[in-house]
C-alpha cells in the first residue's frame, strides 16, 4: 500500500507543475555513418519535418549531429547528403525524461540521382542490408507499445505474418509451420540457445523472457531464406542488439509491472571525450504479487526470477572500439501437490516437483577499421545455461519418494569474426567464421514407472560446431539488387557437414512497387540432448544410438510483392514452400518424427533414430500496415499454411504445429492532452485468432488400467485438433512529460483476454478423477506497468 501511495504521489506531484511554467525540451542526436563501410559522414543534413520554426542540424567531422530544444512528441526526420539516398525516419519518439539518441546509416547512390526514383522512406527496413525478403526490423518502442506483448520480443514477433504463438503460458513461436526448436537467437553477434527464464535443454522458449526490452536497440527478425551469416537454424532468426548508454549525460529508468516486476536501469558517459558509456539494467520479478491480488498466471505455484543486463562501450580508441556486454538470469519454482488447483497448467496433484534454472552470457566485441572502406568485427564470448528438476511421487498417505532427477548444464565458448568491405557503391562483401566449443553435462534418471532407476542421460562431453560463410550484395542498378552467399558448417561430434547456398533478389519497379524472390538451403544440428540419449540392447549394453545423427536439412523457396498504396501504408504478400529432409525418425515403423519436437516442452526420449524422415511446409502471407502517423496506426497480418511430415511408417500426417491459419488485427490511437499537448493518452487493441494445433488423443481405457497417461497408437497420431485459439487484448496508457523537469512518466493497463475466452492448453488424463480433464490457458488478466524516466 505504501508503494502504491508513493507512486501516485510521484505521478501527480511531478505532473502538477503549471503548463505555463518554463517548458522542458529534449535533444535528438546521434551519429551518421555509411551503412556499408561504417565510416562517419560529415555534412549530413538532418531536419525535423513540418517543424516551425525549422529545426535541423549538420553532422560534424565525426558524423555527429544534435538538434536541441525539441518538445516531447513524435516526429519524422529527413536525412540528406549529396551522393547518398535520402532517408525519412518516421515515428521518432521524444519524451521529457530521456534524450533520443538515433544513429543513422546511409546508402550511397550507384548512379546519378536524376536517373532514378526510389522510395526514400525507411520503415521496417532491416538493419542487416543483406536481407532481401522475409525479414523485418522492430524497435523497443514497438515491443512495449502493442497490447498483450508483455514486453517480450518473441510475443511481439507473433504479430507478424507467418508467425503463430497460440500459447499464453510460454513464448515459443511457430514460424511457417516449423517447430520452435528451429529458431536461432543471437545477441550482439553471440548465439544463445534460449534467452528465457525457466528454460530447459533443447528448447528455445519459456514462460518469461530474460531479455530486458529497455536496453534493446532496433533489431531484426527473419522467417526464411536468411543471409549466409546465419546458420544452424531451419525456422527463423532473432538478431538482437543492446543499445549503447548515453555518452553525454546520466539517465535513469524505474519500472514496476505485475509480471515484469521491479526494474531499474541506469546509463551514462564514462569519458565524454572518448564517447564511452555504460548501461546497466536489473529486474526482479514478483509474479507472486499478481497471485496475491487474485490475478491468474497459469499456476498456483509462485515463480521467482531476476535478471541483470549490461553493456559497456569503450568509444573509439587507437586499437578500435571495444564493447563488453552480458546477461545473467536466475529462476525457480516449486509445484506442491497441496497448493495447486484443477486448472493448473503445469502441476500434477500426485507429485511434488522442484525446478530451477540459471542463464548467463558474457561477450567482448571488437570493431577495427582495415582502411577507409573495410573493417573487422569480432565477438568473443561464452553462454551458460543450467536447469535442475526433481520430482517426488506421493503415496496414498502423502509419503514422498524421489522418482525423477534431471540436471543439465550447457557451456558454449564462441568466436565470431567477420571481414566486411565496401568494394564500391555497387558491391559489398562479408566473409566470416563462427567457431563454438560446446560443453554439455547431462544427468537424467527416473524410476517413475519402475522400481529401479533407469538412466536416460549421464555424460559430460565436449564437441565443436564450426560455421563459415561468404556473402555479397551487388546492385545492378538502384532498382535491382542481388544478395548471394554460401554457408557451411561442421559438427565435430560425428563429422556432420553441409554446404548451403543462399540467394535473394529484389526489384523495385518504382517508388511504390517492389518484387522479391529468394532461396535458401539450411541445416541444423539436433537438440544436443538427443545425441546422448542412452538405449540398452538385448544384452544389457548401454549405447548412444543417436550419436551419429546428421543435420536436419531444408530448402526454402519464397516470392514476395509489396505495394505502397498511400502515404504511410503498405501491403505485402509472400508465398513460400519449404522442403525438409534428413529428419530423425525411428528404424521401426512408427509415426515418430523430430519435426514434432518442442510441442510438449519435455525432452525427447527416443533412441535408435535415423535421418530418413521428410516434411513440407507451404503457405501464403498477407500484411496490411498503416505506419504510426497522424496519431494512429494499424496492422493486419494473416497466414494460411500447411505443415506436414512423414514418419517411418510412410504415412503423411499433420505436424503438431499445423494450425492451418492465423490472423492478427492491431490498432492504436494516441491522443495529445493538456494545454501544451505534451502528454498523451493511448489505447491499443489486439485481436488474434489461430487454428487449433493437432494432437494425439489419450487412450482413456489404457490410462485407467495403467493409472498413468497413455496416448493412442500410431493410427491416431496427430489426428485430432484443439479448438481455435482466440484472444482480445486492450491496452490503455497515459504518458506525462513534465513541463519543468526532464522527467517523463507512463502508466499502462494491459487487459489481456478481455472476453475471458477459454483456450485449451491440453487434454490429459487425471489420476485423481480417473478421467480425462481439460486444462485451459490464462483467462481474463489485467496486467499493469508504471515507468518513470529521469
Amino acid at each position: 500500500m505504501k508503494l502504491n501511495t508513493y507512486i501516485l504521489a510521484l505521478l501527480f506531484g511531478i505532473s502538477a507543475f503549471p503548463l505555463w511554467a518554463q517548458t522542458t525540451t529534449q535533444t535528438i542526436r546521434g551519429t551518421v555513418i555509411d551503412k556499408q563501410s561504417q565510416q562517419t559522414i560529415p555534412g549530413v543534413t538532418v531536419v525535423i519535418l513540418e517543424s516551425n520554426p525549422l529545426q535541423a542540424a549538420l553532422s560534424d567531422f565525426d558524423g555527429r549531429y544534435k538538434i536541441t530544444d525539441v518538445l516531447p512528441g513524435r516526429y519524422d526526420l529527413k536525412v540528406t547528403y549529396a551522393g547518398y539516398k535520402e532517408i525519412v525516419l518516421s515515428n521518432i519518439v521524444v519524451t521529457a525524461g530521456k534524450e533520443t539518441v538515433l544513429d543513422i546509416a546511409m546508402e550511397e547512390h550507384i548512379q546519378e540521382v536524376e536517373e532514378v526514383v526510389v522510395n526514400a522512406r525507411k520503415k521496417n527496413e532491416t538493419n542487416n542490408e543483406l536481407i532481401s525478403l522475409s525479414g523485418r526490423s522492430f524497435s523497443m518502442e514497438e515491443v512495449n507499445r502493442y497490447a498483450g506483448g508483455r514486453s517480450d520480443p518473441a510475443r511481439l514477433a507473433a504479430n507478424f505474418a507467418g508467425v503463430s504463438s497460440p500459447d499464453d503460458s510460454r513464448n515459443d513461436i511457430v514460424i511457417r509451420g516449423n517447430s520452435p526448436i528451429g529458431v536461432l537467437w543471437r545477441i550482439e553477434g553471440l548465439n544463445i540457445p534460449n534467452p528465457n527464464h525457466f528454460s530447459t535443454v533443447g528448447t528455445t522458449g519459456g514462460p518469461v523472457s530474460a531479455i530486458n526490452t529497455n536496453i534493446l536497440r532496433n533489431s531484426d527478425f527473419m522467417t526464411s531464406a536468411f543471409p549466409a551469416e546465419y546458420g544452424n537454424a531451419n525456422a527463423g532468426v532473432f538478431d538482437l542488439g543492446f543499445r549503447n548508454g548515453n555518452t553525454e549525460k546520466r539517465e535513469h529508468t524505474f519500472q514496476l509491472g505485475a509480471l515484469t516486476g521491479l526494474e531499474f536501469m541506469t546509463e551514462g558517459p564514462i569519458r565524454k571525450e572518448k564517447n564511452s558509456s555504460y548501461l546497466i539494467a536489473y529486474r526482479y520479478g514478483f509474479a507472486g504479487v499478481a497471485q496475491a491480488i487474485g490475478l491468474p498466471i497459469g499456476t498456483a505455484a509462485t515463480p521467482y526470477y531476476q535478471d541483470l543486463s549490461f553493456k559497456i562501450n569503450s568509444g573509439n580508441t587507437k586499437m578500435g572500439r571495444f564493447t563488453l556486454f552480458g546477461l545473467a538470469a536466475v529462476s525457480k519454482i516449486e509445484f506442491l501437490h497441496n497448493e495447486i488447483d484443477s486448472n493448473d497448467l503445469f502441476a500434477d496433484p500426485t507429485e511434488d516437483s522442484y525446478f530451477s534454472s540459471n542463464l548467463g552470457m558474457l561477450g567482448l566485441k571488437h570493431f577495427i577499421r582495415a582502411g577507409e572502406k573495410s573493417y573487422f568485427n569480432t565477438v568473443i564470448g561464452m553462454t551458460y545455461a543450467d536447469s535442475d528438476y526433481k520430482e517426488d511421487s506421493l503415496s496414498l498417505n502423502d509419503v514422498a519418494s524421489r522418482t525423477v532427477e534431471n540436471t543439465t548444464t550447457r557451456t558454449n565458448y564462441s568466436v565470431n569474426t567477420s571481414f566486411n568491405s565496401k568494394i564500391n557503391a555497387r558491391l559489398f562483401i562479408k566473409v566470416g567464421v563462427l567457431a563454438e566449443v560446446l560443453n554439455t553435462k547431462l544427468f537424467y534418471r527416473t524410476r517413475e514407472f519402475t522400481p529401479d532407476w533407469i538412466s536416460v542421460w549421464d555424460n559430460n562431453d565436449y564437441t565443436a560446431l564450426i560455421q563459415g560463410y561468404a556473402h555479397a550484395k551487388y546492385s545492378f542498378t538502384e532498382k535491382l539488387i542481388l544478395n548471394a552467399g554460401l554457408h557451411s558448417q561442421y559438427l565435430a561430434l560425428n563429422n556432420s557437414n553441409s554446404i548451403e547456398p543462399r540467394v535473394g533478389l529484389k526489384y523495385q519497379l518504382n517508388d511504390r512497387h517492389n518484387f522479391t524472390t529468394g532461396y535458401g538451403m539450411h541445416s541444423q544440428m539436433q537438440p544436443i540432448d538427443l545425441y546422448f540419449y542412452r538405449t540398452t540392447d538385448a544384452q544389457g549394453n548401454v549405447q548412444l544410438s543417436n550419436k551419429e545423427l546428421d543435420f536436419t536439412r531444408s530448402h526454402h523457396f519464397v516470392v514476395g510483392y509489396e505495394v505502397i498504396p498511400f502515404k504511410d501504408w503498405r501491403i505485402k504478400t509472400e508465398a513460400y514452400y519449404q522442403i525438409l529432409n534428413n529428419i530423425p525418425i525411428t528404424t521401426d515403423s512408427s509415426s515418430f518424427s523430430m519435426l514434432n519436437a518442442g510441442s510438449s516442452f519435455t525432452p525427447v526420449e527416443q533412441g535408435l533414430l535415423v535421418n530418413n524422415g521428410t516434411g513440407r511446409n507451404y503457405g501464403v502471407e498477407l500484411t496490411i500496415e498503416k505506419y504510426f502517423s497522424k496519431g494512429y496506426y494499424g496492422l493486419i497480418t494473416g497466414t494460411l499454411y500447411e505443415a506436414k511430415y512423414t514418419g517411418s511408417d510412410g504415412v503423411e500426417r499433420n505436424t503438431a504445429f499445423n494450425g492451418k491459419f492465423v490472423y492478427n488485427v492491431l490498432v492504436g490511437k494516441e491522443i495529445k492532452v493538456g494545454k501544451a499537448k505534451r502528454n498523451a493518452l493511448t489505447i491499443d487493441v489486439k485481436m488474434t485468432q489461430a487454428g487449433g494445433r493437432h494432437y494425439t488423443p489419450v487412450d482413456l481405457a489404457a490410462s485407467q488400467l495403467a493409472q498413468q497417461q497413455v496416448l493412442k497408437g500410431d493410427d491416431y497420431a496427430y489426428s485430432q485438433r484443439y479448438a481455435d485459439f482466440f484472444r482480445l487484448d486492450v491496452k490503455l496508457g497515459f504518458t506525462i512529460n513534465s513541463a519543468k523537469r526532464n522527467i517523463s512518466q507512463s502508466i499502462f493497463f494491459d487487459i489481456q483476454n478481455v472476453t475471458n475466452n477459454k483456450n485449451i492448453f491440453a487434454e490429459r488424463y487425471n489420476p485423481i478423477t480417473n478421467n480425462l480433464g481439460t486444462a485451459y490457458q490464462i483467462g481474463f488478466f489485467p496486467n499493469f506497468a508504471y515507468k518513470i524516466q529521469f
